[in-house]
Protein backbone atom coordinates (compact mmCIF):
# COMPACT_ATOMS: atom_id res chain seq x y z
CA UNK A 1 0.00 0.00 0.00
CA UNK A 2 1.06 3.55 -0.32
CA UNK A 3 1.78 6.85 1.42
CA UNK A 4 -0.40 9.33 0.86
CA UNK A 5 -0.52 13.01 1.55
CA UNK A 6 -3.90 15.16 1.90
CA UNK A 7 -3.78 18.64 1.79
CA UNK A 8 -7.36 20.61 2.40
CA UNK A 9 -8.72 23.20 4.76
CA UNK A 10 -11.73 21.91 5.12
CA UNK A 11 -11.45 19.33 8.43
CA UNK A 12 -14.46 17.42 7.48
CA UNK A 13 -12.85 16.70 4.13
CA UNK A 14 -9.62 15.66 5.25
CA UNK A 15 -11.47 13.13 8.01
CA UNK A 16 -13.64 11.54 5.02
CA UNK A 17 -10.81 11.37 3.27
CA UNK A 18 -8.53 10.02 5.99
CA UNK A 19 -11.04 7.48 6.47
CA UNK A 20 -11.45 6.10 2.88
CA UNK A 21 -7.78 5.85 1.93
CA UNK A 22 -6.94 4.13 5.63
CA UNK A 23 -9.65 1.76 5.03
CA UNK A 24 -8.04 0.84 1.94
CA UNK A 25 -4.89 0.10 3.82
CA UNK A 26 -2.92 3.59 2.92
CA UNK A 27 -0.84 5.23 5.58
CA UNK A 28 -2.20 8.92 5.01
CA UNK A 29 -0.80 12.22 6.42
CA UNK A 30 -3.17 15.17 6.62
CA UNK A 31 -2.07 18.67 5.93
CA UNK A 32 -5.17 21.60 6.96
CA UNK A 33 -2.63 24.29 4.30
CA UNK A 34 -0.25 24.77 2.49
CA UNK A 35 2.33 25.29 5.25
CA UNK A 36 1.88 22.28 6.42
CA UNK A 37 2.41 20.78 3.38
CA UNK A 38 5.59 22.16 2.48
CA UNK A 39 6.89 20.39 5.71
CA UNK A 40 4.97 16.68 5.25
CA UNK A 41 6.63 17.08 1.99
CA UNK A 42 10.32 18.08 3.38
CA UNK A 43 10.54 15.34 5.73
CA UNK A 44 9.47 12.81 2.80
CA UNK A 45 7.91 12.43 -0.43
CA UNK A 46 4.81 10.61 -0.03
CA UNK A 47 3.42 7.97 -2.82
CA UNK A 48 1.06 10.49 -3.90
CA UNK A 49 -0.86 14.16 -3.07
CA UNK A 50 -3.96 15.12 -3.04
CA UNK A 51 -4.31 18.99 -3.00
CA UNK A 52 -7.09 21.20 -2.53
CA UNK A 53 -6.63 24.47 -4.54
CA UNK A 54 -8.24 26.70 -2.81
CA UNK A 55 -7.03 27.09 0.53
CA UNK A 56 -6.57 30.22 3.29
CA UNK A 57 -2.95 31.16 3.06
CA UNK A 58 -1.05 29.63 -0.50
CA UNK A 59 -3.40 27.93 -3.40
CA UNK A 60 -2.69 25.10 -4.21
CA UNK A 61 -2.00 25.53 -8.01
CA UNK A 62 0.67 28.17 -6.17
CA UNK A 63 1.90 25.12 -4.14
CA UNK A 64 2.06 22.89 -7.22
CA UNK A 65 4.26 25.38 -8.90
CA UNK A 66 6.85 25.65 -5.81
CA UNK A 67 7.07 22.22 -5.59
CA UNK A 68 7.74 22.14 -9.70
CA UNK A 69 10.39 24.79 -9.93
CA UNK A 70 12.14 23.33 -6.95
CA UNK A 71 12.53 19.56 -8.18
CA UNK A 72 9.89 18.25 -5.67
CA UNK A 73 7.09 17.24 -8.20
CA UNK A 74 8.45 13.79 -8.23
CA UNK A 75 5.05 12.10 -7.13
CA UNK A 76 1.47 11.98 -8.76
CA UNK A 77 -0.67 15.17 -7.82
CA UNK A 78 -4.13 15.14 -7.84
CA UNK A 79 -5.93 18.61 -7.47
CA UNK A 80 -9.49 19.08 -5.40
CA UNK A 81 -11.92 22.06 -5.81
CA UNK A 82 -15.83 22.64 -5.49
CA UNK A 83 -15.58 25.92 -7.63
CA UNK A 84 -12.25 25.33 -9.92
CA UNK A 85 -12.92 26.83 -13.90
CA UNK A 86 -11.36 24.84 -16.59
CA UNK A 87 -8.47 27.10 -17.23
CA UNK A 88 -7.58 26.28 -13.50
CA UNK A 89 -8.09 22.74 -14.02
CA UNK A 90 -5.88 23.32 -17.43
CA UNK A 91 -2.97 25.24 -15.73
CA UNK A 92 -2.38 22.63 -12.97
CA UNK A 93 -2.30 19.92 -15.39
CA UNK A 94 0.64 21.76 -17.40
CA UNK A 95 2.48 22.12 -14.32
CA UNK A 96 2.20 18.51 -13.63
CA UNK A 97 -0.89 17.75 -11.76
CA UNK A 98 -2.39 14.25 -12.94
CA UNK A 99 -5.68 14.32 -12.52
CA UNK A 100 -8.70 17.19 -11.46
CA UNK A 101 -11.55 15.91 -8.97
CA UNK A 102 -14.60 17.95 -8.35
CA UNK A 103 -16.26 18.02 -5.39
CA UNK A 104 -18.40 16.86 -3.79
CA UNK A 105 -15.89 13.67 -4.77
CA UNK A 106 -17.71 10.48 -5.19
CA UNK A 107 -15.99 7.49 -3.76
CA UNK A 108 -15.89 5.49 -7.12
CA UNK A 109 -14.25 8.63 -8.62
CA UNK A 110 -11.98 8.92 -6.23
CA UNK A 111 -10.46 5.22 -5.62
CA UNK A 112 -10.10 5.14 -9.42
CA UNK A 113 -8.13 8.15 -9.73
CA UNK A 114 -6.00 7.30 -6.83
CA UNK A 115 -5.38 3.66 -8.30
CA UNK A 116 -4.57 4.94 -11.59
CA UNK A 117 -2.06 7.67 -9.34
CA UNK A 118 -0.51 4.89 -8.02
CA UNK A 119 -0.11 2.83 -10.94
CA UNK A 120 1.63 5.50 -12.35
CA UNK A 121 3.91 6.28 -10.28
CA UNK A 122 4.59 2.57 -9.27
CA UNK A 123 5.49 1.94 -13.28
CA UNK A 124 7.86 4.60 -13.18
CA UNK A 125 9.89 4.10 -10.15
CA UNK A 126 10.05 0.26 -10.96
CA UNK A 127 13.43 -1.75 -11.80
CA UNK A 128 14.09 -2.97 -15.52
CA UNK A 129 12.49 -6.66 -14.87
CA UNK A 130 14.70 -9.91 -15.52
CA UNK A 131 13.26 -13.18 -16.57
CA UNK A 132 12.10 -15.10 -14.30
CA UNK A 133 15.03 -18.45 -13.85
CA UNK A 134 16.78 -20.14 -12.00
CA UNK A 135 20.38 -21.86 -12.25
CA UNK A 136 20.62 -25.75 -11.88
CA UNK A 137 23.42 -28.06 -11.46
CA UNK A 138 26.00 -26.93 -14.24
CA UNK A 139 24.89 -23.41 -15.12
CA UNK A 140 21.36 -24.32 -16.57
CA UNK A 141 18.61 -21.99 -16.59
CA UNK A 142 15.41 -23.43 -15.36
CA UNK A 143 12.05 -21.37 -15.55
CA UNK A 144 10.94 -20.69 -11.72
CA UNK A 145 7.66 -22.47 -10.88
CA UNK A 146 4.66 -19.69 -10.63
CA UNK A 147 3.40 -19.35 -7.80
CA UNK A 148 -0.36 -21.09 -8.43
CA UNK A 149 1.91 -24.07 -9.57
CA UNK A 150 4.13 -24.19 -5.86
CA UNK A 151 0.38 -23.67 -3.79
CA UNK A 152 -1.51 -26.87 -2.82
CA UNK A 153 -4.66 -27.34 -5.15
CA UNK A 154 -7.68 -25.95 -2.69
CA UNK A 155 -11.31 -25.81 -4.21
CA UNK A 156 -12.51 -22.43 -5.37
CA UNK A 157 -14.07 -20.19 -2.28
CA UNK A 158 -13.36 -22.56 0.30
CA UNK A 159 -11.36 -21.78 3.74
CA UNK A 160 -8.56 -23.90 5.00
CA UNK A 161 -9.30 -25.19 8.50
CA UNK A 162 -6.74 -23.16 9.88
CA UNK A 163 -8.10 -20.08 8.95
CA UNK A 164 -9.87 -18.16 11.93
CA UNK A 165 -13.33 -17.49 11.95
CA UNK A 166 -14.33 -21.03 10.43
CA UNK A 167 -17.40 -22.23 12.35
CA UNK A 168 -19.92 -24.58 12.42
CA UNK A 169 -23.40 -22.83 11.97
CA UNK A 170 -26.18 -23.58 14.59
CA UNK A 171 -29.12 -24.95 12.52
CA UNK A 172 -31.30 -24.60 15.67
CA UNK A 173 -31.13 -21.28 15.36
CA UNK A 174 -33.67 -19.00 14.17
CA UNK A 175 -33.73 -18.23 10.56
CA UNK A 176 -33.02 -14.48 11.15
CA UNK A 177 -29.78 -15.61 13.42
CA UNK A 178 -28.21 -18.58 11.38
CA UNK A 179 -28.54 -16.11 8.42
CA UNK A 180 -26.90 -13.07 10.55
CA UNK A 181 -23.89 -15.72 10.81
CA UNK A 182 -23.77 -17.08 7.97
CA UNK A 183 -23.58 -13.16 6.47
CA UNK A 184 -21.15 -12.54 8.76
CA UNK A 185 -18.93 -15.64 8.32
CA UNK A 186 -19.28 -14.49 4.32
CA UNK A 187 -17.88 -11.35 4.84
CA UNK A 188 -15.11 -12.02 6.68
CA UNK A 189 -13.99 -14.38 4.59
CA UNK A 190 -13.89 -12.31 1.54
CA UNK A 191 -12.13 -8.74 3.80
CA UNK A 192 -9.70 -12.11 4.36
CA UNK A 193 -9.10 -13.01 0.88
CA UNK A 194 -8.85 -9.18 -0.23
CA UNK A 195 -7.42 -8.47 2.38
CA UNK A 196 -9.52 -6.01 3.98
CA UNK A 197 -9.94 -4.07 0.70
CA UNK A 198 -13.38 -2.27 0.90
CA UNK A 199 -13.24 -1.98 -2.76
CA UNK A 200 -12.10 -5.51 -4.25
CA UNK A 201 -15.18 -6.63 -1.63
CA UNK A 202 -17.57 -4.92 -3.27
CA UNK A 203 -16.93 -5.89 -6.57
CA UNK A 204 -16.59 -9.52 -5.00
CA UNK A 205 -20.11 -9.71 -3.16
CA UNK A 206 -22.02 -7.38 -5.62
CA UNK A 207 -22.61 -4.63 -3.12
CA UNK A 208 -22.51 -1.01 -3.34
CA UNK A 209 -19.73 0.35 -1.26
CA UNK A 210 -22.04 2.45 1.01
CA UNK A 211 -24.89 -0.65 1.57
CA UNK A 212 -21.18 -2.72 2.26
CA UNK A 213 -20.08 -0.47 5.22
CA UNK A 214 -23.72 -0.11 6.51
CA UNK A 215 -24.33 -4.52 6.07
CA UNK A 216 -20.60 -4.99 7.57
CA UNK A 217 -21.28 -2.39 10.80
CA UNK A 218 -24.66 -4.12 11.17
CA UNK A 219 -23.69 -7.62 11.19
CA UNK A 220 -20.85 -6.82 13.87
CA UNK A 221 -17.66 -7.22 11.58
CA UNK A 222 -14.94 -6.16 12.30
CA UNK A 223 -13.31 -3.76 10.23
CA UNK A 224 -10.23 -2.59 12.49
CA UNK A 225 -6.92 -3.42 10.31
CA UNK A 226 -3.12 -3.76 12.20
CA UNK A 227 -1.04 -0.82 11.94
CA UNK A 228 1.59 -0.56 8.95
CA UNK A 229 5.16 -2.10 9.85
CA UNK A 230 2.86 -4.13 12.21
CA UNK A 231 2.58 -7.36 10.63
Amino acid sequence: MANILVVDDELGIRELLFEILNDEGHAVELAENASRARELRQAGCPDLVLLDIWMPDTDGVTLLKEWASAGLLTMPVIMMSGHATIETAVEATRIGAMAFLEKPITLQKLLQTVEKGLSRAQTRSAPPSKPASATGAGGISAPLPSPEAAAPPQAAGRLPDEVPGLQRFNFEAPLRDARDAFEKAYFEFHLSQENGSMTRVAEKTGLERTHLYRKLKQLGVDLSKPKRGAE
